[in-house]
C-alpha cells in the first residue's frame, strides 16, 4: 500500500477506531499506548481487555500498532484504539456468560464513544433486526462502519451479517497481485476490497507468536485503518465523505456504477486521496451507497439512517439479491498501487444461538450469541 508514503501524509493521528471483536490485549508492544482502556463504555467493559483469541488484538495491531519491540506496525500508528468484546465468555476459564455482550450492544455503546469509525471483523448468516437497528443508530451518530464479508466463497458462499446491513462496507479481501482470495465471500453487499492474504497475526492467546493468515477479517481491518488515515488529514470531513473518497479512488478495471460481487467498487487506496490537494469528497449528507442501502441518493442521509428498520417477513435469515455487476464480476484489480484487506466467518454450531468463528483456517473459535436467536 506504499505505507512508507502514506506516514508522510498522516499516520491516523487524532482518530479513534472501535474494535467490536474477541477483545484486545493492550500489553503487547506494538498496543502499549494505543488502547484507550479508560474510554470504554461501561455497559460493555466486561472483557473488553482480555482476549482469549488473539483476533481481536490482531485486527487492533493491523490497524494502530506501532511495531515497537518488534511487534507488528500497523497501517495507522498514531491512531488509537477503543476495544469491544463480544465473544462469549468461556466458563471453564472463568468468563460468565451472563455477562456476555451481544453485537447490538457492542455497536450501540461504540455509536456512544468517540470512535470515527468501527471495525467489525466477524459474522453470523443470521439476520438480526436488532442489530440492523443498532447500526442505523451508529450510522446516524456519523460512524462510518466496515465488516468482513465472511470466508466461504468456495464453500458455499454464505453471505453474513453485519457486512451484508445497510450502511456497513463490506471488504473483501485480496492477494498481493490484486486478485480476489478463493474464500472471499461474494454477492452485491461486497463494497470495497483489500488485502487479505498472506497477513500477520496472533497465532493465539498467548501472544507470543505471529502466524501467517489469510481472511476477509484483516481485509476489513486495514479499511478501517484506512479511514482513521484519511480522516486524520481531513477531519471536517463527515463519513460519507471518507466513504465516498474511496470509492473514487479504487482500483477496478471495471465502470464504475457496475460494481463487481468479487471486488465491490476495487481496491481500497488511501494513499491515492491523501496525495490528492483538490480531491472533491463530494456532499456531506448523501449517502455514497444510497442504492445500495436502499434509500434516496438525494435525501438527507441522517434522517434516512435513523429509520427503523424492516424485519424479514419470516424467520429465515435475509438473501442477497443479483449481483449489481457483470454476471461473473470481476474478481481481479490490475492496479498499481493495490491495497490492503481482510475477514473471518462464524458457523452456526447450537441452533441460531452459537457460532464457530473460523479465522482464515487458523483454528481458533469464537462463541457469539444473539438476542433474537
Amino acid at each position: 500500500m506504499g505505507a512508507d508514503q502514506i506516514w508522510k501524509y498522516s499516520t491516523g493521528k487524532g482518530v479513534k477506531v472501535a474494535v467490536i471483536d474477541s477483545g484486545v490485549n493492550p500489553a503487547t508492544s506494538s498496543l502499549k499506548g494505543q488502547v484507550l482502556v479508560g474510554e470504554v463504555p461501561k455497559a460493555v467493559a466486561y472483557r473488553a481487555t482480555q482476549d482469549t483469541q488473539g483476533h481481536g488484538t490482531s485486527m487492533a495491531e493491523i490497524i494502530a500498532g506501532t511495531g515497537a519491540g518488534g511487534g507488528l506496525k500497523g497501517l495507522a500508528p498514531g491512531a488509537k484504539i477503543i476495544p469491544i468484546n463480544v465473544s462469549l465468555p468461556d466458563a471453564k476459564a472463568g468468563g460468565d456468560q451472563t455477562k456476555e455482550i451481544t453485537s447490538e450492544e457492542a455497536i450501540r455503546a461504540a455509536a456512544d464513544s468517540d470512535a470515527k469509525v468501527i471495525n467489525m471483523s466477524f459474522g453470523s448468516s443470521y439476520y438480526s433486526p436488532e442489530e440492523e437497528d443498532a447500526i442505523k443508530y451508529a450510522a446516524s451518530k456519523g460512524k462510518l462502519m466496515f465488516a468482513s464479508v465472511g470466508n466461504s466463497g468456495d464453500k458455499g458462499n454464505k453471505g453474513e451479517y453485519p457486512a451484508k446491513d445497510p450502511y456497513v462496507v463490506g471488504v473483501a479481501a485480496i492477494d498481493k497481485s490484486g486478485t480476489v482470495g478463493k474464500f472471499s465471500t461474494y454477492g452485491n453487499y461486497v463494497d470495497l476490497s483489500a488485502p487479505g492474504l498472506d497477513v500477520p497475526g496472533w497465532c493465539d492467546n498467548t501472544f507470543t507468536k505471529y502466524c501467517t493468515e489469510q481472511g476477509t477479517s484483516h481485509a476489513s481491518a486495514i479499511a478501517s485503518a484506512s479511514a482513521a488515515l484519511v480522516w486524520s488529514a481531513h477531519p471536517d470531513w463527515t463519513a460519507n465523505q471518507v466513504l465516498r473518497s474511496f470509492i473514487d479512488t479504487a482500483g477496478r478495471t471495471w465502470a464504475k456504477d457496475k460494481p463487481s460481487k468479487y471486488l465491490g467498487y476495487g481496491i481500497i487506496r488511501p494513499r491515492r486521496v491523501l496525495i490528492d490537494k483538490d480531491i472533491d469528497p463530494g456532499p456531506a449528507n448523501r449517502d455514497p451507497l444510497a442504492a445500495e442501502n436502499g434509500a434516496d441518493p438525494d435525501e438527507d442521509i441522517t434522517a434516512t439512517r435513523s429509520s427503523s428498520p424492516t424485519p424479514p417477513s419470516s424467520g429465515e435469515p435475509t438473501k442477497p439479491s443479483e449481483d449489481a455487476g457483470s454476471a461473473n464480476g470481476p474478481a481481479s484489480a490490475a492496479a498499481k498501487d493495490t491495497d490492503s484487506g481482510g475477514s473471518n466467518q462464524m458457523w452456526v454450531i447450537i441452533g441460531a444461538a452459537a457460532a464457530v468463528l473460523v479465522i482464515g483456517g487458523v483454528g481458533f473459535a469464537v462463541l457469539r450469541a444473539r438476542r433474537n436467536a
